[in-house]
């Protein structure tokens, strides 16, 4: 019988609480207001659900276990009705895997210099697929084009959704069972078919493994689609390693890993480069002469203009440089670096 794509936040928090909470942690938020604070929902497919469910509260372990432990679903099992809603409301279009390979083919070959390199495209009339290539993956003979060169190439996926283009764990749009891990074509499933290729103990695998997740990113509007996205990278993080080594990562592994996560795939309006509706919710308050609270109006949003947005601005970790950048078109501000190095990452 096929494994099921969906991941069960119940099976989540039962192998670890701490492993669900740094799965919904918003480091943007958190940083602004100096307290902890997870993703919002950004959506309003749950307010009937009441208190705690409307589209600026936060996703929390509690409202998304127990008997509500099926509440967030990948696309390819919602109704046609909340499919086709989405659509109208934030053009949530899912792209099929044959062609997220086709796209993420492209950039190999630009990286590469050769076509072909991890599979191939077989396209008729009845379908579109591919063949994974058997041999292991060879790379050029020049500078910068190593194999640890290529673990280390930055990737992103904008307006990520379930991150269909970073992991291939199932196709998003047409069916409910897992993609073999041989066949899999995301960016972040190719780096560890290199990085399990070029490596043959766990520890070493792990070094790579842990270097391969700090060079792939994406951001995402919707909170549940960010936490399907998340959870999509770490399974398949985890299952590489399996399959590679027959063997279950340490809880606390998958911990330091999930903590990348939630700071690789941030929740972000692409457009105004904030965390979505912030410039509402998130508006500075003042206090009149007559004690009146007023809350500040943003002028971007007012104008229909991409900068100069009141919200809060996104962070994101340059892990290389251990800096902290704060994202923007219009500069960056450093912060402290929190995360010391790859060592205390992978450390049981």
């Amino acid at each position: 019988m096929a494994a099921p794509i969906d991941i069960l936040e119940n099976d989540i928090d039962k192998l670890s609480h701490d492993l669900l909470k740094k799965l919904l942690k918003d480091h943007s938020v958190s940083h602004h207001f100096n307290n902890e604070r997870n993703i919002i929902w950004a959506t309003s497919d749950y307010t009937r659900l009441g208190d705690g469910y409307g589209i600026h509260d936060q996703i929390t372990p509690e409202k998304i276990t127990g008997v509500r432990g099926n509440l967030i679903q990948p696309r390819a099992k919602k109704s046609h009705e909340v499919q086709q809603q989405r659509i109208t409301d934030k053009a949530e279009v899912f792209t099929p895997a044959w062609i997220c390979n086709k796209q993420n083919n492209l950039i190999d070959n630009a990286w590469f210099g050769r076509e072909g390199v991890f599979n191939t495209e077989i396209d008729d009339c009845d379908s579109h697929t591919w063949k994974s290539s058997e041999e292991p993956i060879q790379f050029p003979n020049s500078k910068g084009k190593t194999w640890q060169d290529y673990v280390f190439a930055p990737r992103l996926e904008m307006a990520c959704g379930e991150a269909p283009y970073l992991v291939s764990r199932y196709d998003a749009t047409l069916c409910d069972c897992l993609i073999p891990i041989p066949q899999r074509i995301g960016l972040f499933d190719r780096k560890l078919r290199v990085v399990g290729e070029n490596t043959s103990t766990a520890d070493e695998w792990l070094v790579w493994a842990f270097n391969a997740l700090h060079n792939i990113y994406g951001f995402e509007w919707q909170g549940d689609n960010l936490l399907l996205a998340r959870e999509a990278v770490l399974y398949t993080f985890k299952e590489h390693y399996k399959y590679k080594f027959h063997d279950t990562l340490p809880t606390k592994t998958l911990e330091n890993a999930a903590y990348i996560i939630s700071w690789n795939l941030w929740q972000m309006d692409g457009l105004k480069f904030v965390v979505p509706d912030s410039c509402e919710w998130a508006a500075p308050k003042s206090t009149n002469i007559f004690g009146e609270e007023t809350i500040e109006k943003c002028s971007a949003c007012e104008k229909g203009e991409t900068t100069g947005h009141i919200g809060i601005r996104c962070n994101v970790v340059e892990w290389r440089n251990t800096t902290m950048k704060e994202l923007s078109r219009t500069g960056s501000k450093r912060a402290t670096y929190i995360y010391p190095n790859l060592k205390s990452a992978i450390k049981e």
